[in-house]
């Protein structure tokens, strides 16, 4: 009994370590959240709901198989300023869980402390005879620990909290390549959608020069007007001042794209379009189930599920909170002899259990507030759904119609290139106005340029496609 009475203390204290201990639990079972309805959010699709199928789940240098397009987004993934700013986020995001998860466990220290008390034997305080009685020794060493049990999930549920938000930066992060990827295949588009009408244009100006001198040729001879020698120079110059635009754009392109995979502004390497496919069957169907990789739907997901937990913190706080505020095991004696015997062993507790009682409107404040942002978030959360289907539809029915255009734009550019060949014919047999081959030269430009122009839409629905449905994170 005895000796049941002398290791009391240190049977209290295993005890309560046990207890608190067991209180971790595991901070990676987020709360369920509520699905979205997803019927029908893709318009004019045919959803299958047991389909996995989406180009979403292609690696991006199998997506994109141009080599220079491929080198160009493997240096922006490598130096991009806002990717790196991203991937800083994901490690103070785990530094916080870190720091969350350390809090469910009880602070530990080892120290040592000599503690020498000497009293005189006067009756004032004084010594007398030049020495002093009552003279105590002390010395301890042993470990010490403080900590909260948490007995009603609150500190799990701050892990919980700070979880979801490490997880939700490195959706951050996605987003981020995502977005890169796509915006660095349509600025290597355009750039070269530039190239092809900048040489459009300069094969126009030649043909153009050889028009305005058979024009030229024709007053010379007397079957042409000036008017009309003029009109066709004025042609002329405006299709050449076209170009120091497009070589403008050209270099501002170049430099942007430089910017963006983070270097110097400078030349980029690239191909050409008409190297370029484009696929008529980028997808037949959308399951609606996948828009849930992208990053934004599951980062507003995330933080959905944070806000569970913060309504879980609100509510544990109503409730008493055991504190271990002191918790010590060693060995204590007078003297350092016989210092490490189980007969000096020292163990010390002191706990405290706290219940609010006059912070009850502040508490109640707390959650009602959580419950709002629970709700907020909610909201946000299928917004974001929302918004994302709106986004797939309209890329969709876009890419369908761009497609469309193809076979009536190669047929009006064959019509124009006959109708150039037989209006120059006609013109030097006199059977036709200067005025008609003119306007027929400018028309075929025209088309020419918005066939280049429509490629490089549809190749940018593919690429927002493919972002638009989480694309391009592996």
């Amino acid at each position: 009994m005895n000796r049941f009475n002398k290791h009391k203390t240190l049977i209290l204290f295993a005890a309560v370590l046990i207890m608190g201990v067991s209180s971790c639990r595991s901070y990676q079972n987020l709360s369920e959240v509520p699905s979205p309805d997803t019927k029908g959010l893709v318009r004019d699709t045919v959803v299958n709901a047991t389909d996995t199928i989406t180009i979403a789940n292609i690696p991006w240098k199998q997506y994109f198989t141009d080599p220079k397009l491929q080198q160009l987004i493997t240096e922006g993934l490598q130096n991009n300023y806002d990717l790196r700013i991203a991937i800083k986020r994901i490690e103070e995001a785990e530094a916080n869980l870190m720091m969350a998860k350390a809090a469910n466990l009880p602070s530990v220290s080892i120290g040592a402390q000599v503690n020498y008390t000497q009293i005189s034997s006067g009756s004032r305080g004084t010594h007398v005879l030049g020495y002093y009685s009552n003279i105590n020794n002390v010395n301890e060493l042993g470990f010490s620990a403080s900590w909260e049990i948490d007995l009603w999930g609150k500190l799990n549920s701050q892990a919980k909290v700070k979880y979801a938000n490490y997880l939700n930066s490195t959706e951050n992060k996605n987003l981020v390549q995502t977005t890169l990827i796509a915006n660095i295949a349509n600025a290597y588009y355009t750039l070269m959608t530039y190239d092809e009408q900048l040489k459009i244009t300069k094969e126009t100006v030649i043909s153009l020069q050889k028009s305005a001198e058979t024009i030229q040729s024709l007053m010379t001879a007397g079957q042409q007007s000036a008017a009309a020698v003029e009109q066709s120079k004025a042609l002329l110059y405006s299709t050449q001042l076209s170009i120091p635009d497009l070589e403008k754009q050209i270099r501002q392109q170049e430099n942007a794209l430089c910017i963006l995979i983070g270097r110097k502004p400078g030349s980029v390497d690239r191909s050409t379009i008409q190297e370029q496919t484009v696929s008529a069957h980028l997808l037949d169907g959308v399951p609606a189930q996948m828009l849930s990789r992208r990053p934004d739907v599951k980062q507003a997901e995330l933080t959905l599920r944070a806000a569970y937990s913060t309504v879980d913190i609100a509510k544990a706080n109503f409730y008493p909170s055991l504190t271990i505020s002191s918790a010590s095991l060693g060995f204590a004696s007078g003297e350092f002899s016989d210092f490490f015997k189980p007969a000096n062993i020292a163990a010390n507790i002191v706990a405290g259990l706290t219940q609010p009682i006059f912070a009850k409107n502040q508490l109640k404040g707390n959650l009602k507030i959580a419950k709002a942002q629970q709700e907020e978030a909610l909201l946000t959360f299928q917004s974001t759904v929302l918004s994302a289907g709106q986004e797939v539809s309209d890329i969709l029915f876009g890419y369908r119609c761009s497609l469309n255009k193809n076979e009536n734009r190669d047929n009006q550019i064959n019509s124009l290139i006959k109708s150039v060949d037989y209006t120059q014919e006609l013109l030097k047999a006199g059977e036709a106005n200067y005025t008609e081959v003119l306007s027929a030269q400018r028309d075929l430009l025209s088309a020419q340029l918005n066939q280049v122009n429509d490629k490089l839409e549809q190749l940018n629905y593919g690429v927002n496609l493919y972002r638009a449905l989480g694309g391009g994170t592996r």
